[in-house]
C-alpha cells in the first residue's frame, strides 16, 4: 500500500477545524444536522459519538491498510465503521436508554456518515495510523463545533432553554420561534452557518 507523505499536525487541525471543516466547507453529514440540532444535549452526544467514531475508524482502518486488497476495501472500512457505532449504540440503550430512544436511527446511522466514509477513504487509506487517528478526530470536532453553535441558536430562540435549563430574557418575555425546532428551522440556521463562516474565509484565487 502506498503512504502519502504524511501532513504536519498543525495542518491536520486546521483542516479539520477551519479549512474543510465537513460542515460548511464540504457540506458533508448535514442529515444528522438538521435532525438532532434542536436539543444542546442531544447534539453533544451526538457529536461526541460521531468524533470517535471517526477517529477509532481511520485508525483501524490505516492500521490494516497494508493488509487490505484494494477492490474489496470500502466493504472492509464499513465493517470497521459499523463495529465501532455497534459499540456505541449498545453502551447507550445499556447506560443512557433516555438518550438512546431521543436519538433514535441517528446513531446507527453514523454508520453511513458521509464525514465517516470520506476520512477514511481520503486519509486513512494512505497515512500512518497516528495522523490518520488524529485527522479523524479533529475533523469530527470541526463537525461538532459546527452542529452545537446551531443547537444553541434553534434551543434558544424554538424553547427558551439551554440543555434545559431556562435562559435570562428567553424563557420568559420572548415569544418563541417554534419553527426554530421544526426541520426548517435547522435548514435556516445552516444555511446562515454556512454563509457567515464563507463570508470570513479570505477568498480563494481562481487559477
Amino acid at each position: 500500500m502506498k503512504t502519502a507523505s504524511v501532513k504536519p499536525m498543525q495542518e491536520i487541525i486546521r483542516d479539520g477545524l477551519w479549512k474543510d471543516n465537513p460542515i460548511f466547507r464540504q457540506i458533508l453529514g448535514i442529515c444528522s444536522t438538521l435532525a438532532v440540532t434542536n436539543l444542546v444535549l442531544n447534539t453533544f452526544v451526538m457529536c461526541t459519538a460521531l468524533t470517535l467514531v471517526t477517529a477509532l475508524s481511520c485508525w483501524t482502518v490505516s492500521l490494516l491498510r497494508s493488509w487490505t486488497p484494494r477492490n474489496i476495501r470500502m466493504m472492509v472500512q464499513t465493517l470497521i465503521i459499523a463495529f465501532y457505532v455497534i459499540i456505541v449504540d449498545v453502551v447507550l440503550k445499556a447506560y443512557w436508554p433516555d438518550m438512546s430512544r431521543s436519538l433514535g436511527p441517528y446513531v446507527g446511522l453514523i454508520i453511513t456518515n458521509c464525514i465517516v466514509m470520506g476520512r477514511c477513504e481520503a486519509f486513512a487509506g494512505s497515512n500512518p495510523p497516528g495522523p490518520a487517528f488524529w485527522d479523524g478526530f479533529f475533523n469530527g470536532l470541526g463537525y461538532s463545533a459546527v452542529l452545537l453553535g446551531i443547537a444553541v441558536i434553534r434551543e434558544g430562540l424554538g424553547m427558551g432553554t439551554f440543555c434545559g435549563w431556562p435562559l435570562p430574557y428567553f424563557s420568559t418575555h420572548w415569544d418563541k420561534w417554534i419553527i426554530m425546532v421544526m426541520p426548517p428551522g435547522g435548514f435556516f440556521v445552516l444555511a446562515c452557518v454556512i454563509w457567515a463562516c464563507r463570508s470570513i474565509r479570505p477568498r480563494e484565487v481562481k487559477k
